[in-house]
């Protein structure tokens, strides 16, 4: 077995000892592509899979609204309570974040293994949620000057 199989099989068993489901899955099937010999995959991956992650992210996010389970009365009442404020502006500095972290991921790659392994480990140790990954590139990037 090659190194990136032992690797991957590594972060497949810190994910599930962190209970981190998302990352078990998709390392399993990063295994199960360079296994079954579909590797022409990975560069369509590496180019369009973030893009993909963030729009079924998105469909996730809007799905209330949607569904109508917000109605459009509670989205404008947002705007008449500080909690809600609150969140908006905390919801576009995340955002912010993102788009920093994106552009700091696709622009330096080494960065990510080091961005999992602190995901992995913040759910493990800290009973965190396994969301960080782009928002800790974000903040890395404004620690590290990168826009």
């Amino acid at each position: 077995m090659d190194m990136t199989s032992l690797l991957l099989l590594g972060f497949a068993a810190l994910g599930i000892i962190s209970n981190n489901t998302p990352i078990t899955i998709a390392v399993v099937v990063l295994l199960l592509i360079r296994i079954t010999g579909a590797q022409q995959a990975f560069p369509w991956l590496e180019k369009y899979g973030l893009t993909v992650g963030i729009i079924i992210l998105t469909i996730g996010v809007m799905a209330p609204l949607a569904s109508g389970k917000i109605s459009i009365d509670i989205l404008l009442s947002s705007f008449m309570h500080w909690k809600s404020l609150a969140a908006i502006a905390v919801g576009m500095l995340v955002a912010y974040l993102g788009g920093r972290g994106t552009f700091l991921m696709s622009g330096q790659p080494t960065v990510v293994a080091g961005l999992l392994i602190g995901t992995v480990l913040g759910v493990a140790l800290f009973k965190g949620v396994p969301v960080g990954p782009l928002i800790a590139a974000g903040i890395l990037s404004l620690l590290i000057g990168k826009s």
